[in-house]
């Protein structure tokens, strides 16, 4: 079922996570990027169609601001046993097919998903250098058989405009896609 970002309020304190890299087996939390001016967290999972429809976009992403001082993590927190899809050797593979250049994250407990108020995936939230919350919402107006193409524009002109010190629009819009899949 799709649903859409709860939108959090602006300037939000990010909520620290303790996960661990599914490719790497590297731990990841706030500290791993404490040196970047920006962190960009992103719900995603394999299994929704919202997320293959932006896939490819995200993995460009990741490589378009590798040299960049943004840190990138991918979260995924879809209840395993009822979406096998979304287990963390899936999700593995789903990084390592696509060629992710960022962690990618399980998050057993979905403790991180509900502290984040993580709705759907994708959902995206991008935190300043002090780590509140400049940017969440879509990352373009391209949903599946939309005809619109994949361009990333929202969220990359958020990115660009926070690398360089200029002001975020503050007329976001939400993201769109498969609600997160709770445990019971």
């Amino acid at each position: 079922m799709a649903v859409e970002s709860t939108m959090l309020a602006l300037g939000t304190k990010a909520p620290n996570f303790n996960l661990v890299d599914v490719v790497s087996n590297q731990p990841i939390s706030l500290e791993t990027f404490k040196d970047k001016k920006a962190l960009l967290v992103m719900f995603i999972c394999r299994h929704c169609p919202y997320v293959k429809h932006v896939q490819n976009e995200l993995t460009k992403l990741g490589r378009d601001y590798l040299d960049k001082s943004i840190g990138i993590v991918a979260i995924s927190a879809n209840d395993p046993a009822a979406y096998p899809e979304d287990a963390p050797e899936s999700l593995k593979e789903q990084a390592e097919e696509l060629g992710f250049t960022f962690p990618y994250c399980f998050d057993d407990t979905q403790t991180t998903a509900k502290s984040y108020t993580a709705a759907c995936t994708p959902d995206f939230f991008l935190f300043d250098e002090d780590r509140k919350l400049a940017y969440r919402g879509q990352l373009d107006d391209s949903r599946p058989n939309s005809g619109i193409p994949v361009t990333g524009k929202d969220l990359r002109d958020a990115i660009d405009a926070l690398l360089n010190n200029q002001p975020i629009n503050p007329d976001q819009k939400p993201s769109m896609g498969c609600s997160i899949k709770w445990r019971s």
